[in-house]
């Protein structure tokens, strides 16, 4: 299966007019395709108070209906094509080139680690890191 990064840390700091920190946390989700993407999508803790609004973006941003569930503070894809893994906190240290990811979503549950250092690991921006999964 193909890993898709994308972090709206990138935005949310360009938006704000301040350089990328070398340490920046917030939120992540692990989202599935069936037709063969899996991405894995982080967001500051300033932008993202629940997993949800990550994937509520995310889904706006590609047009897969869905809608937010304000009593489970959750976003509930529509399109069955596409299912949420699980989510959980990051933290991105580039200066010393870790990445961590661990807890969990209350909305989504704890997403899947099974093979997911090696698929990151693949990926160009996180090449050469220490990548820990708790």
């Amino acid at each position: 299966m193909k890993l898709i990064y994308l972090d709206y840390s990138l935005t949310y700091y360009r938006e704000i007019g301040v350089a990328l920190p070398d340490t920046n946390k917030g939120k992540f989700v692990q989202i599935l395709n069936h037709s063969a993407e899996e991405h894995l999508v982080f967001s500051p803790k300033e932008v993202s108070r629940y997993h949800a609004d990550i994937v509520g973006r995310f889904c706006a941003e590609r047009g897969i209906p869905g809608v937010y569930n304000g009593a489970d503070k959750r976003f509930d894809i529509h399109d069955t094509e596409w299912i949420v893994v699980g989510g959980g906190k990051f933290t991105i240290d580039r200066l010393n080139k870790q990445l961590r990811l661990y807890d969990d979503s209350m909305a989504y549950g704890k997403f899947n680690g099974q093979g997911l250092k090696e698929q990151i690991l693949t990926l160009s921006v996180f090449s050469g890191y220490n990548v820990q999964i708790e």
